[in-house]
């Protein structure tokens, strides 16, 4: 079943904004009936502040009929949503849900540190937020789990290079790229909208 605008009925996508032109891009090839709320991006790194956020929006938005793009970015996201009545987009996270799970976690297991455009942009105040401002300190706990960058294009991406180039360069590691269709993204968000469709 293709998810189809049914009369009046729109749905609102409340998420992590760090694929949000992906999914507007997708949204306006599908002509899904979504709307979008999109929070930032780095919230996975204070859950206190992702938690108050995300039910913040989940609260404000309640007469509407919400789906969630969020992948287990807090150890109690789907409880924060089943007690609001809604659900989540399948899948571990963001880069699963793009990548697909074999391929995410392939280059995990080798050690990759997932770069998307919007992170490089802002490598510093993520990092600085994530380690503190010991750049030493920083380097020695970053490289004791990830190995490298792992700068990754969409169709929707602009030119990141120099951005990513100097987030390795900061933690000195290599960086690596890998361009990614949106194909399973696009059959994640679509099996979310058909089952919010089928429910209402």
């Amino acid at each position: 079943m293709s998810p189809e605008k049914t009369g009046n009925d729109r749905l609102l996508l409340i998420g992590c904004g760090i694929l949000k032109n992906e999914i507007r891009h997708l949204t306006e090839k599908n002509q899904w009936p979504l709307d979008m709320v999109f929070l930032d991006s780095s919230l996975h790194i204070d859950l206190a502040k992702l938690e108050k956020r995300l039910a913040g929006a989940l609260d404000r938005y309640q007469e509407k009929n919400i789906i969630v793009f969020y992948g287990c970015c807090h150890p109690l996201m789907d409880n924060i949503l089943e007690q609001r009545q809604t659900f989540r987009t399948q899948g571990q996270n963001c880069v699963d849900m793009l990548l697909g799970h074999a391929l995410f976690t392939d280059e995990l297991s080798k050690g990759a540190f997932f770069l998307f455009e919007d992170w490089a942009r802002r490598w510093h105040h993520v990092t600085t937020k994530t380690f503190g401002g010991n750049l030493a300190v920083a380097r020695e706990i970053f490289k004791n789990d990830r190995k490298y960058l792992l700068g990754i294009r969409t169709p929707c991406s602009e030119d990141f290079t120099a951005e990513a180039e100097a987030a390795g360069q900061s933690m000195e590691v290599p960086v690596y790229w890998m361009d990614a269709t949106l194909d399973h993204l696009e059959s994640v968000l679509r099996e979310t909208v058909r089952k919010k469709l089928q429910a209402m």
